[in-house]
């Protein structure tokens, strides 16, 4: 029987704190992943779009709550126009949009999202809320929709009858866009231009996966993962190099 592809290696524990059962994508945490955002990054277009500088911001994100709004109402308002090329769009048309399916999202104003300050605006291309909350020394994630900032991890839960939840957290794969994924020229961690970082992936994505799971998880985690027992197995997309 030939081996799978994409094969990755598990490691899971119950939580000493709750009814819940936590699963980590292990061969994608100690991989090297890092974000090649403008250093190589071919976006998430249908063809290669690493010129636009645009990452997985070509589309509006789409919020999960009204709290998740929220956050962006209070991050937005500390954004001045030397720092958000779109400012006055902004303000004056709104940064929202409604999808079809009732889901609000970030507008989307020539080509991606409001928020994204093009090549060549004197302030910096990139997202305006992630650089902005960089300069007041405060964090990314809680300037950003949710979305933006879970990339590329993506937690999913189950509960069965007896109410025990199975929290698993793993990278975030096409899959998880829908039909829409199928058709970009591109996705980061399938490429092993991602897997360069100086950093291991939970090392690099230290703080978003606190954020999923809370600091005594995560330091259980840490345990588990520089365990070694074993060989690691390295990540599908540098095997695949």
């Amino acid at each position: 029987m030939a081996r799978p592809d994409d094969l990755h290696e598990y490691i899971s524990f119950e939580d000493p704190a709750e009814q819940r059962t936590w699963v980590f994508d292990a061969t994608f945490l100690r991989s090297n992943w890092n974000c090649i955002w403008g250093n190589g990054c071919k976006g998430i277009l249908h063809e290669d779009a690493e010129h636009l500088q645009q990452g997985c911001c070509s589309y509006g994100a789409h919020f999960i709550d009204d709290a998740d709004v929220q956050t962006v109402v209070e991050s937005s308002a500390r954004l001045s126009p030397d720092q958000w090329q779109f400012h006055a769009e902004g303000h004056d048309g709104g940064w929202t949009a409604i999808d079809p399916d009732g889901t609000t999202t970030t507008r989307v104003i020539d080509g991606a999202c409001i928020f994204l300050n093009r090549p060549g605006f004197p302030g910096g291309a990139g997202c305006s809320l992630h650089s902005a909350a960089l300069a007041v020394g405060e964090r990314p994630l809680d300037w950003k929709p949710d979305v933006c900032w879970q990339l590329p991890l993506r937690l999913h839960e189950d509960t069965d009858i007896h109410g025990h939840v199975t929290s698993t957290l793993r990278e975030w794969k096409r899959r998880d866009w829908g039909e829409g994924g199928t058709d970009f020229h591109w996705w980061c961690t399938e490429s092993s231009d991602a897997f360069t970082g100086k950093q291991k992936a939970y090392q690099y994505l230290r703080d978003e996966i606190i954020e999923f799971t809370g600091p005594d998880v995560y330091d259980l985690l840490v345990k588990q993962l520089e365990k070694t027992r074993s060989t690691p197995l390295p990540h599908p997309a540098v095997r695949r190099k």
